[in-house]
């Protein structure tokens, strides 16, 4: 299941995508508020802009905007909306987006071609081992991408490894929809339980919100310990709500595949201006095909390198490959993208809170590790409860929470040289 515009040159590809541009330039002018502003904003003359070059000519789209305009972004009337999701919140500012009866077809087809880019076939089940709910747009695509594929799906959701096992010695999937360090978890669990995980049915996980690969494509040190256990392919992603779109890796992996009827992908430097071929960048893009809310030259804030070799699978689309770094202090804790502001305004939500640091770490298994160290005047069971129930209703996980003396606290929040109070020490390799 290769779509045929994947497989054709690079001029066509190019060409295709400068035809999808124009079209949605025009949607954009005649529908989004936003972007009919931004465009009279900045004298952007639309009739010079044929290229994909041309593109440059155009001011980016940031996430302060976003949350700033969010509903001035919307091209369609409410009554068209047949289904709201938010982002993390991870900018302390959730941004939501509505889908169009549309959009949600293009999801679908869009993680279709992503789960057939991974080797999954109508013949596969996959059990999906993350969240469907809670305003969550992944779960739901893969749910309607194993449909339109014709692949059977289980919906355990996250978690409970107990449950998990259960359902893989009930239903035998052949690939799992998991977090990385999830897959841990099961080994541990397996293994207390005697469970003999390599004669399961499990051929290959869909790997989600964790890298897998250093930039080289060989295995990171939580993959490693996964293949060390369990003998499975692990097949990286890459994707984002704004974004409604995945990189997903072949069987060759050796990143993940762009989908270009789908988005156009632009590689930037801190100057917004294209990096050479081969070199770093952040992710830039611009969504195509999409009726609610599309997004044009939306900087992601992932610092990425593009692969353009030919690929052994017979796709021409370029590759994304591990996402090197982050803008700013952004962190990747259990499948979620958080930023420190955001956990600042839920702290800061608790009167019992003298002062906090929050401390950033890389973990055994070389994923970042978030320690949160907390001065209370009272602290309690009660207390630490209520903080990771705050944290799991707001950014959808719960990172350490650790109590500390209040004059403890002020010695490190207060550091003799500093003129200003600490409130991160990233102590990240």
């Amino acid at each position: 299941m290769i779509p045929k515009i994947e497989i054709k040159t690079i001029a066509e590809i190019k060409e295709f995508q400068e035809k999808e541009l124009q079209l949605l330039l025009k949607y954009l002018d005649s529908r989004s508020p936003f972007y009919k502003e931004w465009f009279k904003k900045h004298h952007i003359n639309l009739k010079e802009i044929l290229t994909l070059e041309d593109l440059v000519k155009i001011p980016v789209t940031t996430k302060e905007e976003l949350q700033k305009y969010n509903n001035d972004f919307f091209c369609v009337d409410s009554s068209k909306i047949v289904d709201y999701v938010t982002t993390s919140g991870t900018t302390g500012k959730p941004v939501f987006f509505g889908l169009t009866d549309k959009d949600l077809d293009r999801l679908a087809y869009n993680e279709a071609i992503s789960f057939a880019c991974s080797k999954v076939s109508n013949n596969d089940v996959i059990q999906l081992m993350t969240t469907m709910d809670r305003r969550f747009m992944a779960g739901l695509a893969y749910f309607l991408g194993a449909r339109k594929l014709g692949a059977g799906i289980i919906r355990v959701g996250a978690g409970i490894p107990e449950l998990q096992w259960d359902s893989i010695q009930k239903f035998n999937p052949t690939y799992l929809i998991a977090v990385p360090s999830f897959l841990l978890k099961l080994i541990a669990y397996a293994e207390n339980n005697n469970i003999d995980i390599n004669k399961s049915s499990v051929k290959g996980v869909i790997c989600i919100g964790e890298p897998l690969k250093n930039q080289d494509f060989g295995l990171n040190i939580l993959s490693e310990k996964i293949k060390n256990k369990w003998n499975v392919d692990l097949f990286s992603t890459y994707a984002s709500t704004e974004m409604g779109t995945a990189f997903a890796e072949c069987e060759y992996q050796q990143g993940g595949h762009h989908h270009p009827e789908l988005i156009i992908v632009e590689i930037l430097d801190e100057n917004d201006k294209p990096v050479k071929d081969g070199d770093e960048g952040e992710l830039v893009v611009t969504t195509l095909g999409v009726e609610a809310m599309p997004l044009l030259r939306f900087k992601t804030g992932d610092i990425v390198k593009a692969h353009t070799e030919p690929c052994k699978c017979g796709r021409n689309t370029l590759r994304l490959g591990p996402v090197v770094g982050r803008k700013k202090q952004m962190i990747k804790y259990k499948g979620t993208t958080i930023y420190p502001p955001a956990m600042y305004n839920l702290l800061n939500d608790f009167t019992e809170i003298e002062n906090y640091i929050i401390e950033i770490n890389n973990n055994e298994i070389g994923t970042d590790k978030i320690t949160i160290k907390i001065g209370a005047k009272k602290t309690s069971m009660d207390l630490l409860e209520k903080l990771k129930d705050h944290f799991r209703a707001k950014l959808r996980v719960s990172p350490q929470i650790e109590f500390i003396s209040i004059e403890e606290m002020n010695a490190i929040k207060f550091p003799k040289m500093s003129r200003k109070p600490m409130l991160l020490i990233d102590k990240r390799k």
